[in-house]
């Protein structure tokens, strides 16, 4: 065994509470270099009255280097001592806080330790999340319901995007095509910022507590949140809480009179007055934009200002959590904080941050219930859209991103495949659906909840920003019914059957080299099995059952068949089929 592959430590992702009566123990190995670990462990009061107790470990993940072990324990008295006990062939090792040894250790109290399952620690993101189908909205080009708030300038629906025209979107037009997305199977939005702002994309914030006047009023959000709820659907808000607009009153104010007014320390300066110098602002801005100042979360007065925000929304207008924009940019204790008054509005709430790399740091259930998955986004569509990571590299990379967080935070992440930063799913895809069904099987069958963004599912292409955010096509001539009908079933599977949502996951197959690959989804004693093949040419996949299993195809191209112990699944080219084992 390579004793420098085996690593542990206590909490965050390696040992936690899933919940307020199990924890979860993890640990890292040599991919295929250990045959067992076995989990010992017991009360570290009574240890050496009653003895330890043992459970076996299994590898719930791989990636290309390791294997992630994990047991689950419910420990009477809510306190966990805890080693290891390691064996492949003839070789037996032990660890524990103080390492690897060859004899198993007879000093309990160098054992790890989880002091006590404390119920204000487990980290528990909304329930509801879990079965979420999210759409995002981007509420400029969903649609028109009230032209009599378009903006001056609005020009003509459906027209070219540009970074600065309008289109005259808004809440009524939201409103008016709810059946739509009932139709579809939707269940909760993502709404990209409502408050007034002077562009399109409203991350420019002047008014944190006003809807923007071309959007509707704050009565009107309320009107339509409540008409979400009627049909089951849960409503997200966007939070840009790391800037605010060029715009913003405070900045407007610091810009007039500098250092002497009272909102200088509202923003981070470097120097005054506040000016742009070779195209540098003397004050930090998002992305050096001088229109979106940094705000400074720090200050107390800015603080106040913000949590009042976050508890108006969700109090005042019943909304169902935040999306919080440039979420690692701004400091850990104003997101405690956040979560803190958040949670007490309604302890329902999802707290969604958008972190583009490794969140760790922001999910120990103090800050975030989940992040928005950009990892993932990128490995499916690298197997599924443009074909440059294979079958073993995608799994690799799935089961790294599911060791990597604790499994409450995997079963809650915003998984999407597009958005108003992205070009849309078909583009990338060139206008191939069959790649682009095969990216969204993927992205319906693993943990997480999905997201489709707005259009994708009757057929809207477009580039990166703007060409992503064109107008909705709502003329039924001209939208891909066929599209939205592989949508609506996919979006169906899902909700009715759990172990689409939130099931264990297992590899079947995956090779070096092949774009074939299948895993395994299952819970309440539903088993799926997803078969996959990203190649241009047909593929054949085989896998291990018990002899005479049943089966069906619920979804997909394809043909399978059980042959002995194996069952053999024949993909066309670029394809993919669900298949339930069991009848």
């Amino acid at each position: 065994m390579l004793r420098e592959a085996i690593y542990h430590r206590p909490k965050n992702n390696w040992s936690y509470a899933y919940d307020r009566e199990t924890v979860h123990v993890r640990l890292r190995t040599k991919r295929d270099d250990v045959a067992q670990v076995t989990l010992i462990y017991g009360d570290k009061y009574n240890w050496h009255v009653v003895g330890s107790q043992s459970s076996e470990m299994k590898v719930f993940a791989k990636d290309n280097l390791f294997d992630y072990w994990q047991a689950a324990v419910k420990p009477t008295f809510r306190r966990l001592k805890y080693g290891f006990k390691l064996q492949s062939g003839k070789e037996t090792l032990w660890m524990n806080e103080q390492g690897i040894h060859e004899k198993e250790p007879e000093n309990i109290y160098i054992y790890y330790e989880y002091p006590f399952l404390n119920p204000a620690d487990v980290f528990e993101p909304p329930a509801w999340v879990k079965d979420a189908i999210f759409y995002q909205i981007f509420p400029e080009r969903f649609a028109k319901g009230d032209p009599a708030i378009d903006p001056e300038n609005v020009e003509t629906w459906g027209g070219k995007p540009t970074p600065s025209n309008f289109f005259g979107g808004d809440l009524q037009g939201v409103i008016d095509h709810l059946d739509h997305l009932e139709k579809l199977g939707i269940n909760a939005i993502y709404f990209n910022p409502l408050f007034e702002a002077p562009t399109n994309h409203k991350y420019d914030t002047i008014d944190y507590l006003k809807v923007d006047p071309h959007f509707g009023t704050n009565e009107k959000l309320k009107e339509l949140v409540k008409e979400c709820h009627s049909r089951g659907i849960k409503v997200l808000l966007d939070a840009v809480f790391n800037h605010s607009g060029g715009r913003f009153p405070p900045f407007l104010d610091v810009k007039e009179k500098g250092a002497n007014s009272r909102y200088a320390d509202w923003f981070h300066v470097r120097e005054f007055p506040l000016e742009v110098r070779d195209g540098v602002p003397t004050y930090d801005a998002f992305a050096f934009e001088p229109h979106m100042p940094k705000l400074n979360t720090e200050n107390g007065e800015v603080k106040e200002h913000l949590l009042e925000v976050a508890r108006y929304w969700i109090e005042e207008i019943g909304v169902d959590g935040w999306r919080l924009d440039v979420a690692n940019e701004v400091d850990h204790q104003f997101w405690r904080q956040f979560r803190d008054v958040v949670k007490k509005a309604n302890p329902d709430a999802y707290i969604l941050g958008e972190i583009w790399h490794d969140s760790q740091p922001w999910l120990g259930g103090d800050q975030f219930d989940a992040v928005m998955n950009y990892p993932l986004t990128e490995a499916m569509l690298d197997y599924a859209v443009r074909g440059t990571r294979d079958g073993r590299q995608f799994a690799d990379l799935v089961g790294y991103l599911n060791a990597a967080y604790p499994q409450q935070a995997t079963e809650a992440s915003f998984n999407l495949l597009g958005s108003h930063d992205t070009p849309r799913l078909l583009t990338l895809s060139k206008g191939d659906k069959r790649r682009m069904k095969l990216a969204t099987a993927i992205q319906f069958t693993l943990s997480g909840t999905p997201c489709i963004y707005y259009g994708d599912e009757v057929g809207l292409t477009g580039e990166q920003d703007p060409g992503c955010r064109k107008c909705m096509e709502w003329d039924e001539t001209k939208q891909d019914q066929e599209l939205f009908r592989f949508f609506a079933e996919l979006v169906k599977l899902r909700k009715d059957h759990r172990a689409l949502r939130d099931g264990s996951f297992e590899v079947l197959q995956s090779e070096e080299g092949s774009k074939s690959l299948a895993y395994a989804r299952e819970a309440d004693g539903e088993k799926f099995i997803i078969a996959l093949n990203a190649s241009k040419r047909k593929a054949t996949v085989a896998i291990p059952v018990e002899k005479d299993t049943d089966f069906q195809v619920v979804l997909g191209e394809g043909e399978a068949k059980v042959k002995g112990r194996k069952l053999q699944v024949s993909l066309p080219p670029i394809s993919y089929v669900i298949l339930k084992v069991g009848r």
